[in-house]
């Protein structure tokens, strides 16, 4: 693997995380490190460094070692990183939880890792603990632990942990023994296809990735603000949040509930920020549901006009530049309004908007743009340990990912695949060398599963899944995601939604209500509930999502138009049965829950829930 070291800001150049730690720590000792949302806890880089040593310490007292394992399952909280950076410097390999598994997902886990050690929290104990796995230690950061007696598997409080430290370790001389080709994580893919895949990361992979990150025309730096609330065992956070702060300094604000961001946000302040589209999505809405329901007449009037002129402009400069009266009148606005929208939000000094994980639609882009952010959309994933392209925040390029990172090679394979190569892949599948071998070649190119396009300038488009592709009855291939998007594009009301027709004549969808869009349009609508089943089965947002589906329709080809479709009367949770903790569609266990659904779908005359375009 190619080692390309990581240019510090101290000057140093630096080949592992521990060795990015330890020069981060000496450049601002007093700054605050790691924050909780609100500023109840608040740790300075001293403070952060001391904790680290004490608890690398305390691991090695409970017998971690050189390339162990060890399991984290904790919410967004600063004990996470201390933790993990802790097990770091003693060589070992920590590995994060989506806190929505299930035991025998657990189970799965950390029988693949091999882990003895879990840290965890109490509201994660029961499921812990019925995971059965062959554990020596649990730790608990939030409070005592339940027992202290020698059964296996004890549990521990970092106190006890700290107090099992041996008197001669050498803290200096296990973080030094790292080397680059060291594992520094595992990430566990969301097993949309099967048992969840040990993702092997090392450490020469991560500072390829924060490498690539700082060659972007918007690097960190210590005077950044960034805001953790995406799960930790997601590659996203795990590198844009977590690793930005380890190896720049960047002031990390921790949300331990990511249904709490939009709050969190005025007083995290973020300068620069990742999210999926929904979440950019869920800030379009709520700015329009809270201006749908303004009281004055002025002010709504005002704030209609100016978010017109935003999207305007926006689109305007994305075709080559507004002209002088638009370039006026959005200056006027940016003044009245969005200047104020920002503040209000708390993102007037966010400078980068990076999306990914899925194409962001593109109102939702001109939206962000016309707001006055800065947007980069990337594409990677686990294998790639996070981003391999991303589009220049200065070039914006709607619906493409951009183009390949320094050192990243793309290529497509003859069936358009999408294949990678270069020092941010992973060497493999923890404990999987079958599968291994379907992903990676010979010579290192990563079969990534996507199908795409790259046009001449380099830049990459994702069509779909290459496992996802739906072959109608007519024999025609249709790419579900692209019909998905046109319909999201439509209307904000629209959540989750699946394309379906794989051997069918024609396509369907199931449609599930965006819950925030919902919830405001329940009010505007007078429902006295915003329960999902009440605010679905009600003829005005039946008839919006119905046009929602027409306007779609006008952009697909014949084959591609969704013929059906109903709208389900619940909400889709991250880590349920239909959705991954990221977000992406389960499509096989969809198909099988809602079978009575989709057979409804393509029965005449259509039943009642089924709406018929004709």
């Amino acid at each position: 693997m190619t080692d390309i070291g990581y240019t510090h800001q101290t000057g140093e150049t630096v080949h592992t995380v521990p060795e990015g730690f330890q020069q981060t720590v000496t450049l601002r000792p007093d700054q605050v490190a790691l924050r909780t949302s609100g500023g109840g806890t608040e740790i300075t880089w001293a403070e952060y460094d001391r904790r680290v040593r004490e608890l690398a310490a305390g691991l090695a007292g409970l017998g971690v070692r050189h390339g162990d394992t060890v399991g984290i399952m904790l919410t967004n909280r600063p004990e996470f990183n201390i933790v993990d950076t802790a097990a770091l410097h003693v060589g070992a390999v920590p590995f994060s939880v989506y806190n929505t598994s299930s035991a025998e997902q657990v189970t799965h886990l950390f029988g693949n890792a091999g882990n003895r050690v879990v840290v965890t929290e109490r509201a994660f104990l029961p499921v812990v603990t019925a995971a059965g796995a062959d554990l020596a230690y649990i730790v608990v950061v939030d409070g005592p632990a339940a027992d202290a007696d020698d059964t296996a598997p004890r549990q521990l409080s970092l106190d006890d942990v700290v107090a099992a430290a041996p008197a001669d370790f050498d803290f200096d001389a296990a973080w030094q023994a790292v080397q680059p080709d060291d594992l520094a994580t595992l990430i566990y893919t969301s097993g949309t296809t099967g048992p969840s895949k040990g993702v092997e990361i090392t450490h020469a992979n991560v500072i390829a990735q924060l490498a690539l990150l700082q060659s972007s025309s918007q690097p960190c730096t210590i005077d950044d603000r960034l805001v953790s609330y995406l799960p930790a065992a997601h590659v996203a956070d795990r590198m844009s949040a977590h690793g930005n702060n380890q190896l720049t300094g960047a002031v990390v604000t921790c949300v331990a509930d990511p249904r709490q961001i939009a709050t969190a946000l005025p007083d995290a302040r973020p300068t620069a920020m990742f999210g999926v589209p929904r979440v950019w999505q869920k800030l379009k809405a709520g700015i329009e549901a809270k201006l749908a329901t303004e009281p004055s007449p002025v002010k709504k009037a005002l704030g209609l006009w100016s978010l017109r002129t935003a999207v305007a402009h926006a689109r305007a400069e994305l075709r080559g530049g507004a002209n002088p009266l638009l370039a006026l009148q959005y200056r006027l606005a940016d003044a009245l309004v969005l200047s104020k929208v920002r503040a209000a939000l708390g993102l007037d000094r966010l400078q980068v908007a990076a999306s990914g994980a899925a194409a962001i639609p593109a109102e939702t882009l001109e939206f962000l743009l016309g707001l006055g952010f800065g947007v980069s959309e990337v594409w990677g994933m686990s294998e790639t340990t996070g981003v391999a392209t991303y589009t220049p925040v200065e070039a914006p390029r709607p619906g493409s990912v951009g183009t390949a990172g320094p050192g990243i090679e793309v290529k497509l394979a003859e069936d358009g695949e999408l294949l990678v190569r270069g020092p941010v892949v992973t060497r493999g599948y923890r404990g999987m060398p079958e599968k291994t071998a379907e992903a990676l070649s010979d010579d290192g190119w990563l079969a990534t599963g996507d199908v795409a396009t790259i046009d001449a300038d380099g830049y990459v488009t994702i069509v779909d899944r290459k496992k996802e592709l739906i072959i109608t009855e007519a024999g025609k291939n249709i790419s579900p995601t692209n019909i998905e998007n046109a319909v999201k594009t439509a209307s904000s009301l629209v959540g989750p939604i699946v394309a379906i027709g794989e051997a069918r004549a024609y396509v369907t969808a199931l449609i599930v209500l965006e819950p925030d869009t919902a919830a405001a349009r329940a009010q505007t609508l007078g429902l006295a509930t915003a329960d999902p089943a009440t605010v679905a089965a009600h003829p005005a947002v039946i008839a919006e999502i119905r046009g929602a589906v027409a306007t779609a329709n006008a952009r697909l080809s014949r084959a591609e138009q969704i013929k059906r479709f109903r709208i389900l009367p619940q909400a889709w949770e991250p880590g349920g049965d239909e959705l991954t903790p990221t977000l992406k569609l389960r499509r096989v266990p969809i198909a099988a829950k809602y079978a009575t659904e989709i057979e409804e779908l393509y029965t005449s005359p259509a039943p009642d829930g089924v709406v018929d375009l004709g």
